[in-house]
């Protein structure tokens, strides 16, 4: 199967794991199937202060995020303090930009928790195209926001900061299809469902914890 950029197959989960995770961990005999990722070339920066990060990189506007979303979010819910979570949208095409925009200046404002649900709604199940700032906008305003406030949020220095960083960091994963979620930046985990994802996170992360406490 052929892996589009903007889409994701769940026969090709994107998971990478960190930098300091031997490949010991994972060992195989030669009769037992690889081990469930691929190593990246060149391991991101770490982040997470002494906590195993965890990064979720994805779009609103992506049909298998919406999917992946009520999932992650569950599975996030429950990390242990020793994890840190951080989701990155993508921006590599203008109106993939605008919703990045649009999740930090929310994430700003306090009403990411309120409103990140309901913008995968409207992009797919209300069918809304939220994908300029007018419509965003129109959009924000009708849940009860302050939309000149919001539009000079999404144009802030901050804002603009944080997707260019967000793009710098799907770029230094290798990261060409979303979802992808990646954890202390060097290895991308292959899977056959999202749960299996999950699983298999759960794994990785307990595996890194013994080898950090080593």
């Amino acid at each position: 199967m052929q892996i589009h950029r903007r889409h994701f197959l769940s026969s090709s989960i994107a998971l990478a794991l960190g930098a300091a995770l031997p490949d010991i961990l994972f060992a195989q005999s030669a009769a037992a199937p690889p081990p469930p990722y691929e190593r990246l070339p060149r391991p991101m920066p770490r982040e997470g202060a002494g906590r195993i990060a965890v990064l979720e990189f994805f779009s609103y506007g992506c049909n298998h995020c919406n999917d992946f979303h009520p999932i992650i979010s569950k599975w996030a819910a429950r990390q242990p303090a020793h994890v840190a979570f951080r989701r990155v949208p993508v921006a590599w095409d203008a109106r993939w930009a605008s919703l990045a925009r649009l999740y930090y200046a929310l994430e700003i404002s306090g009403e990411l928790a309120e409103l990140d649900t309901k913008v995968f709604d409207a992009l797919h199940k209300q069918r809304q195209r939220l994908y300029t700032e007018k419509t965003i906008l129109a959009w924000y305003a009708k849940q009860g926001g302050n939309a000149e406030k919001l539009g000079e949020t999404m144009k802030s220095f901050s804002v603009m900061s944080k997707v260019n960083q967000g793009e710098k960091l799907r770029l230094s994963a290798q990261v060409d299809s979303v979802p992808a979620v990646v954890v202390d930046g060097a290895y991308k985990m292959l899977g056959a469902s999202y749960e299996e994802l999950l699983e298999n996170t759960d794994r990785l992360i307990a595996q890194i914890k013994k080898q950090n406490a080593k």
